[in-house]
Formats: structure tokens, C-alpha cells, sequence
């Protein structure tokens, strides 16, 4: 079993804690994604299971060991940085086998471990390139290999796709996934970037101010968020939010053309409660003239109209239609309420 275990974790800089006991068991094989907000402690905990960052209080084990106060070099693991930290003299097969000769393994073992990778990763005909004469793309797959032939028990990754363009970062979202599948072995996976999270992860763990928000598979958490929180954050563009009056038991909004029956009951005696919905589950009238467009973003098979309510509320709907929404017009809203959900106004929490 190499599977890694959380219990209690806590971590202090001084006086100051930025990790706030956190829980989290990741089963053996999984590929899990801590996204989250800069700041909210996701690399913090990842560079406290790698054992970069000391951990305060709490336990973590990886598979049946206890590896709170281990050495780093001692815990099974291989991290992949943000940056590729490739030695330049070096070529790529000499970058991938060399912490393994440091360790003093055979030259014949070092170059099975880096032909084995190779394959994997198809770098093949670039074994005898220096870095410099390689892409983005191509080094950080050596990164990932020098990885790979150190045979760890976890990966860990930590923002690796952040310095490449656009289209180099979908390439390696494949390529990372495709890895996953191939070697099966547990990945725990860093990013700012929930969209990665939503394409990459069998579990993503969402963090806020150095706690676990909530736990689940990239579909549960986008279609059951727990909170106004994960479920504004998951989603691109983000979910609508809708602070609503409560008026004879309905929704009251400028937005809404007309009184809302709520999606879940209201707490006894609240005035307030805010209703989300996503851009693709709000369609547009463009007879009505409730808001006012803003912006349309045309990207082809789907646009996204920007919308100002009355009282100065921001809205984004998604369209498919032939017929798209322009600059300046005037619409209303038609909500699908089946999708609708239902927070609490104050503390943001999921009414169901």
C-alpha cells in the first residue's frame, strides 16, 4: 500500500499557523489535486508530505509508515517543481539517471531505469540533447522522468505546468494523465488552475486559509458543492450568485423576472439567502429587458454574455443558440430552477 494518510496536520511558522488540522486519506494509485486560491496552503502541505516543511503537529504516513519527521530522501517520494531544475551541461539521459548514480546504483541499472522512461515519456531521440536545446514542454517531461527512474512510491507534483504557453499546458495535462494510467502510481498534484483540477483528478481537495473546504471527484464537487466557497471556485466561468429576499416564502431578485419557489427550505425566520446557478443553466429572453449586455465572448461553439442587473449585480450566461446576445441590447433571465441551489447568506454554507 502506498497510499498517503493526513491525520491532525498542522503547521506553524512561529506564531503563526497556516495549516489547520487537516484530515485527508489518498488511496493507493489515486491521482488527487489540491487546488485552491494563492495562499490558501496547498503547496505547504504538499512540501510537508515530501518533508520539505516540518510538520508542527498531526501525523502522515505514507502507506503503513510513519514518515512525519523522516528525511526527505527517506519517504519513498519524487517531486516535479514549477521549475524544471535541469543541470544545463548535463544531456537528458545524464539528468534523468543522476540521482541515481548519487546514490551509487550501477551504470547498467541507470541507463534501464532512464531507456524504461524514455519510452514512457517518448523521449527517446532526445537522450543525448542538453536542455537548452530543448522546449518547455520536452524538459518538463525530463523533470517527470528524472522522477519516474527514481521508482518512488509517490509523485509528487507541485504547479509544474505554470511556466508553459496555453497549448503546451493542455499537452501535458494529457500527457501527466496518460503517465497515471500508465505506471499506476499515487499522485498528489498542486495547481491554482481548477480546470486542470477538473481534467486531471480522480479526487480534488479544495482549500481555503490552510483548511480542507471539501473532498470529492471533480463532478460531485461541481454538481454538490457543500459551500458558497467550492462552489464558486470550481466551475469556469464561476457560478451566479443571486442575494435574494425572502417575500411570502419566494425568491425575490432585480434579476428575476418574477418570484422564485426556493430549490431547498428556508431556514425559519431568514430574510436573506443567496441562490446560485451556472452561466449553462440560465438561458436568455431577448424580448425581455431585465438586464443589460455588457459583453458577449464569441469563442465559437459557445459565447459568454456578461450581464448588469439593476441593482449593479454582475451575471454571466453561457449561449449555444444561433441567435447570440449583443453589446448594449436588453434581455431577462430563464432559469432552469431544477439546477438551481441555495446558500446560506452569511455563512455561505449549502442549504438542502
Amino acid at each position: 500500500m502506498t497510499g498517503v494518510t493526513l491525520e491532525g496536520a498542522i503547521k506553524r511558522y512561529g506564531q503563526t499557523q497556516v495549516i489547520h488540522g487537516v484530515d485527508l486519506q489518498i488511496e493507493d494509485g489515486e491521482f488527487c489535486v489540491f487546488v485552491g486560491p494563492s495562499g490558501c496552503g496547498k503547496s505547504t502541505l504538499l512540501r510537508m508530505i515530501a518533508g520539505l516543511e516540518e510538520t508542527s503537529e498531526g501525523t502522515i504516513r505514507i502507506g503503513q509508515r510513519d514518515v512525519t519527521h523522516l528525511d526527505p530522501a527517506k519517504r519513498g517520494v519524487a517531486m516535479v517543481f514549477q521549475t524544471y531544475a535541469l543541470y544545463p551541461h548535463m544531456s537528458v539521459a545524464e539528468n534523468m539517471g543522476f540521482g541515481l548514480k548519487m546514490n551509487g546504483v550501477a551504470k547498467a541499472e541507470i541507463d534501464r531505469k532512464v531507456q524504461e522512461a524514455s519510452d514512457i515519456l517518448k523521449l527517446g531521440p532526445y537522450l543525448k540533447r542538453k536542455p537548452k536545446a530543448m522546449s518547455g514542454g520536452q524538459r518538463q517531461r525530463v523533470a517527470i522522468g528524472r522522477a519516474i527512474v527514481r521508482g518512488p512510491d509517490v509523485f509528487l507534483f507541485d504547479e509544474p505546468l505554470s511556466n508553459l504557453d496555453a497549448e503546451l499546458r493542455v499537452e501535458m495535462r494529457v500527457e501527466i494523465a496518460r503517465l497515471h494510467k500508465e505506471i499506476g502510481a499515487t499522485m498528489i498534484y498542486v495547481t491554482h488552475d481548477q480546470v486542470e483540477a477538473m481534467t486531471m483528478a480522480d479526487k480534488i481537495v479544495v482549500l481555503r486559509d490552510g483548511r480542507i473546504e471539501q473532498v470529492g471527484a471533480p463532478l460531485e464537487l461541481y454538481r454538490n458543492p457543500d459551500n458558497m466557497f467550492v462552489a464558486g471556485f470550481i466551475g469556469s466561468p464561476s457560478m451566479n450568485f443571486f442575494d435574494c429576499d425572502v417575500v411570502d416564502g419566494k425568491l425575490t431578485h432585480p434579476a428575476l423576472s418574477a418570484p422564485l419557489e426556493p430549490p431547498a427550505p428556508i431556514p425559519a425566520g431568514a430574510s436573506k439567502v443567496t441562490l446560485g446557478l451556472r452561466p449553462e443553466h440560465i438561458g436568455l429572453d431577448h424580448d425581455g429587458d431585465a438586464l443589460s449586455v455588457d459583453l458577449t465572448e464569441a469563442l465559437g461553439g459557445v459565447s459568454y454574455v456578461y450581464l448588469t442587473a439593476s441593482n449593479g449585480d454582475k451575471l454571466i450566461v453561457e449561449e449555444r443558440d444561433d441567435e447570440r446576445s449583443t453589446e448594449g441590447s436588453r434581455v431577462s433571465l430563464i432559469l432552469r430552477p431544477d439546477r438551481a441551489m441555495l446558500f446560506d447568506a452569511e455563512s455561505g454554507t449549502r442549504l438542502r
